[in-house]
């Protein structure tokens, strides 16, 4: 006689099933292991170690800094599950924080948490369940997966305003048939009561905040420790290539910012190019921030390509809305996008993330890298 499915779709008792949980010490991932503690799943928390904490670093609002490891490790004490910390601050280094820099000494805007999940989260940690012969790695992010047939489809968060699934685009077929995300079909307010019925000492613990690396929000203090020599004086220009004034270094500006500019005109300016090459900040009026095509490249799909024929819509931003639009596929690793409405201020280095609208909610199709 077959055995039922389990609450992570796979045909196995929970008693007979191990499962790796991703342990960052804040509520969301310590509540996800102690829901599979309380199933009676066979649990392994790990926890990265992914940089060497400073004492703003450790004081401030966020994922993987010291506070958290300690907060982890309590937790998988009081679940009574064995528990792991694996120390990968030089890939997190040379993989999330130098593309970080880079991309903005390009000119770019970079996600880190996108390739932070790429590189060392999704692939070292799937690689390291695996030599564990875990059945599952199970994480806090806010994502519904829907299993079938071993293959499992990931679909936005009930939560709209919790959804992470902007962030996993890249995610690999083989990866994401082996995740799971017990908390797609949750509120943040229902994930914060399951932490205290489980007596968590962390379910009043506040949301991390920041990019994990830049403490307070304050990127351009990162850049300047790694490449200190990036702080150039440069020309900022107009839209005719008139020079109205001039810039302490590209890493200050981002697409679409309107603060900070430091040069006045009738009409509000906002940044509308970034020019690495030349040095040049380029400003104009909100108005010029309008587009409705764009390119991108290193494009991953999670679906048949078919699927791309159907309606889609596209997210050109974490907190941005969902777009309708079309997808001209050139080859395997390019596209244009078209969009049937105008949208504000996109940036290259962030991402393009296509979903299409089925029974079961917004399901991610995949995603490329924007680059104009």
């Amino acid at each position: 006689m077959e055995n039922k499915l389990n609450s992570i779709g796979l045909n196995k008792k929970p008693k007979d099933t191990k499962v790796v949980v991703a342990m960052s010490g804040g509520v969301d991932s310590s509540t996800v292991a102690g829901m599979m503690k309380k199933e009676g799943y066979k649990v392994i928390g790990i926890t990265l170690k992914l940089y060497d904490d400073t004492k703003q670093v450790s004081q401030s609002k966020q994922c993987c800094a010291g506070q958290d490891i300690i907060d982890a490790k309590r937790v998988a004490n009081k679940l009574n599950i064995d528990h792991k910390i694996l120390y990968y601050q030089n890939k997190f280094k040379e993989h999330v924080i130098e593309n970080f820099v880079d991309s903005y000494l390009n000119g770019e805007t970079p996600i880190p948490c996108v390739q932070c999940n790429q590189s060392v989260k999704f692939r070292d940690l799937f690689e390291e369940s695996k030599n564990l012969n875990a059945d599952a790695l199970i994480t806090g992010h806010y994502v519904k997966s829907i299993t079938s047939g071993n293959i499992t489809n990931m679909y936005r968060a009930i939560d709209e305003n919790r959804d992470q699934s902007y962030f996993l685009f890249n995610t690999t077929r083989e990866q994401l048939n082996y995740l799971r995300f017990p908390l797609g079909t949750k509120l943040k307010n229902e994930t914060r009561e399951i932490a205290k019925n489980l007596h968590l000492n962390v379910a009043d613990k506040p949301d991390s905040q920041d990019i994990c690396f830049v403490p307070n929000g304050d990127y351009a203090s990162v850049i300047k420790k790694f490449r200190p020599e990036s702080y150039r004086k440069g020309n900022i220009k107009n839209l005719e290539g008139k020079v109205i004034g001039v810039h302490e270094g590209i890493v200050n500006f981002t697409i679409g910012q309107r603060r900070g500019i430091k040069v006045s005109d009738k009409e509000p300016l906002y940044v509308i190019e970034i020019n690495s090459d030349k040095n040049e900040i380029v400003v104009g009026p909100r108005n010029k921030l309008i587009k409705n095509k764009i390119k991108i490249n290193k494009i991953n799909l999670l679906v048949n390509k078919d699927e791309l024929n159907e309606q889609i819509y596209t997210k050109v931003r974490s907190t941005g809305k969902l777009l309708k639009s079309k997808i001209n596929l050139k080859n395997d690793d390019q596209a244009e996008v078209v969009f049937f409405e105008n949208e504000y201020g996109i940036s290259p280095g962030q991402a393009c993330v296509f979903y299409k609208k089925d029974k079961f909610g917004d399901k991610l199709l995949g995603g490329g890298w924007i680059k104009k």
